[in-house]
């Protein structure tokens, strides 16, 4: 059999015509295992599997670079189904190239409770599910980030260690929602030439032919965004083997129309919206059957097309052989790094930088805005992890996620560790899941806390996947001022503290900012975001612990003088506030003690009894917090008082809007006093 012509990966075959036959044999076993899970699960989507296999059969079989026998490879190419109502396309290629977790009982309970073929891919369900896809757009803006992180990698480590390329299969869907405006655009920009969309493009959506609501032109979309774009036939396997190579040899991301027919081979429904969400009934699933010429029952597979399709996995095994060899040749030095920053782990020497810079600012008593501090912490921080990816959309100054020393990611400096990502804050969140799902790198970018906003669905999967994403949100409350309510939040805390698996870091100083990152990026399993302040804020932590006091969420501090009668809990900007309280209460007698709550879903996680040391169920309990009320009551009882926003804000300096919003020490000290009598 002869060779590719691809630079890459001279040990794929070609196709050639005597192949074609057995192509089709191959990608008609993806269609039938499809439809026959459909059926069985009584709900799905066929037509895309249908619609899709011919081309995403020569990908498989001929270009994908990958190992089922060594799934976490890290040179592996990535392979994304952007549109992922069409999972079962995906879950098929697992089962068939031999990937062990997909087992043909997995595909045979197609969307039941327990199974590893979920409804929509779900990334840690099985291997070969590089991402969770589903909600459309984000598998595409997921690919840019695994992109950017090919790129840097391998400007940092070498061909030898990293040279692989991510594939995504996206739909008229994908490519309608706004989310792929920003992550094409952006891809362009940065030349992002490892990057390779194949277009599904069946032109129907549910409600049915894609021009009811799209009479755009997506191929000189990509072009104007600065693809390489090609359009073929999408069930012309010669075709989307030579673009594919075409693709490869660019030095552009690149974009394939797939021309193709939703429901490719059944009678009634192909071409259709009727293939697009439902099983195709008993009849129309026989009729299709013996029009692909598939003879065989539900969930058999051939012999001779199963062992055609496990050596097309087992292609993967030289490749990924060598690699290894290259890369025990590599000096120990970066061996270890390279290995080091795979698993995830963070480098020595971080934690004991961190204490020492809380002993300076406890010291130095500096009042600074916390998106200051922040900006101080991280010059700490990215100058011991190198694999830090910063960035922000458009906000840099205001954000302060930029140090010295990064260097700015682009197409001519891929070694760079800062990224301009624009006004584009969804992508921005999109790409920093596909980074970390990526590995080797750890990524955060800012933005105003409104703007989380537009992050939201993106930010909801970090959480569902369990990523380290961290997400810089500054200007976190009326204490942005003179802006108004259009960029003051309110709603926003609660919001982002009832996604389950995020944790929202709300510091009060430069001391609880720093303890905040160093937390952030402990975690492993899981995002956070870093809630931080225009305002310049006292240092309460004036006296220096080498222990990282906010690792509990919640903590004491500022004792009462005495047993204490009433509690006073803040997060962020307003532990000043309490603070000023507090020494009023204490000057009239009565004792009170003052809890700093940075990490609400951290406190959580402690046992009944911390929990009630730190917010007493029998002291009077007064909360303060510049944001809605949603949520207090799981800190602070319902027989308490809550000092903060019950609707949006207005446009004033700070100071003003503070006191014209009630949200001052003496409401507070009122408030306790109300409770005691």
């Amino acid at each position: 059999m002869s060779a590719i012509t691809s630079k890459v990966d001279p040990d794929f075959p070609a196709t050639t015509k005597g192949d074609q036959n057995k192509l089709q044999d191959m990608a008609n076993a993806v269609r039938a295992l499809s439809m026959d899970a459909v059926q069985a699960a009584g709900s799905g989507h066929p037509g895309m599997p249908l619609g899709a296999a011919d081309f995403a059969t020569v990908l498989f079989a001929k270009f994908l670079k990958f190992d089922p026998t060594c799934p976490k490879w890290p040179d592996r190419d990535r392979f994304i189904l952007s549109a992922g109502h069409g999972s079962m396309l995906l879950y098929a290629m697992l089962h068939l190239t031999g990937y062990e977790d997909m087992t043909l009982d997995e595909i045979r309970n197609f969307r039941q409770l327990g199974s590893k073929a979920a409804g929509h891919p779900e990334y840690g369900f099985a291997e070969g599910i590089e991402t969770t896809t589903g909600p459309l757009g984000q598998g595409l803006a997921n690919g840019v980030g695994m992109a950017i992180a090919e790129r840097h990698m391998n400007a940092e480590f070498g061909d030898d260690l990293v040279d692989h390329y991510t594939y995504v299969i996206a739909g008229d869907g994908d490519l309608m929602e706004g989310i792929s405006h920003e992550a094409i655009s952006h891809a362009g920009q940065l030349r992002l030439s490892r990057l390779i969309v194949l277009f599904d493009d069946n032109d129907i959506c549910i409600d049915g032919p894609v021009s009811m609501s799209e009479t755009g032109n997506q191929r000189a979309r990509f072009e104007a965004a600065g693809w390489h774009v090609q359009a073929i036939d999408g069930h012309d396997m010669e075709a989307v083997e030579a673009a594919l190579e075409n693709a490869k040899a660019s030095d552009l991301p690149s974009m394939i129309a797939c021309k193709t027919k939703i429901g490719f081979g059944a009678p009634n429904k192909e071409g259709t919206a009727g293939a697009h969400g439902a099983p195709l009934g008993d009849e129309e699933l026989a009729a299709t059957k013996a029009a692909l010429g598939w003879e065989d029952g539900p969930f058999e597979i051939p012999t001779n097309i199963r062992d055609a399709w496990r050596l097309a996995g087992l292609q993967g095994v030289k490749p990924r052989k060598a690699w290894e060899k290259r890369l025990e040749a590599v000096g120990n030095g970066t061996k270890a790094n390279f290995d080091r920053r795979n698993r995830g782990d963070l480098p020595s020497g971080l934690n004991e930088a961190l204490v020492k810079f809380k002993a300076g600012a406890s010291k130095a008593g500096e009042k600074i805005a916390t998106r200051a501090a922040s900006g101080k912490v991280l010059e700490v921080i990215n100058e011991i992890v190198p694999e830090t990816l910063a960035g922000s959309a458009d906000l840099t100054g205001s954000v302060n996620t930029k140090t010295p020393n990064l260097g700015i990611f682009g197409p001519d400096n891929y070694t760079g560790r800062y990224i301009h990502y624009g006004i584009r804050e969804h992508a921005m969140a999109g790409a920093m899941n596909g980074m970390a799902l990526h590995g080797g790198v750890i990524p955060y970018s800012g933005t105003f806390l409104v703007f989380s906003d537009y992050c939201r669905s993106a930010i909801r999967l970090s959480a569902l996947m369990r990523q380290r994403v961290i997400y810089v949100m500054t200007h976190d409350s009326i204490g942005l001022g003179e802006d108004g309510p259009t960029h003051q939040p309110v709603e926003h805390l609660a919001s982002l503290r009832a996604m389950p698996e995020v944790h929202v870091y709300r510091p009060a100083d430069i001391v609880e900012t720093a303890e905040c990152w160093q937390l952030a990026l402990a975690r492993k399993d899981g995002p956070s975001v870093m809630v931080l302040t225009r305002q310049k804020l006292a240092t309460l932590r004036t006296e220096h612990s080498e222990k990282n006091l906010a690792c509990k969420g919640g903590y004491i501090l500022r004792p009462a003088s005495d047993d204490a009668r009433v509690t006073l809990v803040a997060t962020g900007s307003e532990v000043e506030i309490a603070a000023e309280a507090q020494a009023v209460l204490e000057a009239e007698n009565i004792p009170t003690a003052l809890a700093s709550l940075p990490c609400w879903e951290l406190f959580a996680d402690q046992s009944q009894e911390y929990r009630d040391g730190i917010v007493r169920p029998d002291t009077v309990r007064v909360g303060i917090e510049a944001a809605i009320s949603f949520g207090w009551e799981r800190i602070i009882g319902t027989d308490s008082s809550f000092i903060g926003m019950t609707g949006f804000g207005a446009s004033a300096p700070a100071d003003q809007l503070y006191k014209h919003f009630g949200i001052t020490a003496e409401a507070m000290v009122d408030a306790a006093k109300a409770k005691l009598t």
